[in-house]
């Protein structure tokens, strides 16, 4: 599959189960706050890619689970550089600009955008 062709499907997928329209879902759209995914939305979507893409994804293998309650990883209300090193490995396909420019939490949701769930999805199926 090209990365077109996954795109497409990851956009029909998210315009299903959030309920937004086509043209909203693009790449650097993030899934919580340009999409408005809820927490209990990501289990939703991760269903949905595996149906869409017959594939298997892991509990906490797209959207870690809990990774922020972590003392090691976060405190303060910011990232440690250790929170941020284990980001990295379990989000290979984000971009962390954001996050490293600025470590508060908050800017953990920059991660989760359409591109780097097409990403993943490509490394799935290739």
């Amino acid at each position: 599959m090209t990365q077109e062709e996954i795109f497409k499907k990851v956009q029909s997928v998210l315009v299903d189960a959030l309920g937004v329209d086509e043209a909203d879902v693009t790449p650097d759209a993030t899934l919580r706050q340009d999409l408005g995914a809820e927490s209990i939305d990501f289990l939703d979507i991760v269903f949905r890619l595996e149906k869409a893409f017959n594939i298997k994804i892991d509990r906490g293998e797209l959207f870690p689970e809990n990774l922020l309650n972590d003392p090691r990883y976060v405190q303060g209300g910011k990232v440690t550089p250790e929170g941020i090193a284990e980001l990295r490995k379990r989000l290979p396909n984000s971009d962390f600009s954001a996050l490293e420019a600025n470590p508060a939490i908050e800017n953990t949701q920059s991660l989760f955008t359409v591109d780097a769930v097409v990403k993943f999805i490509q490394s799935k199926v290739a």
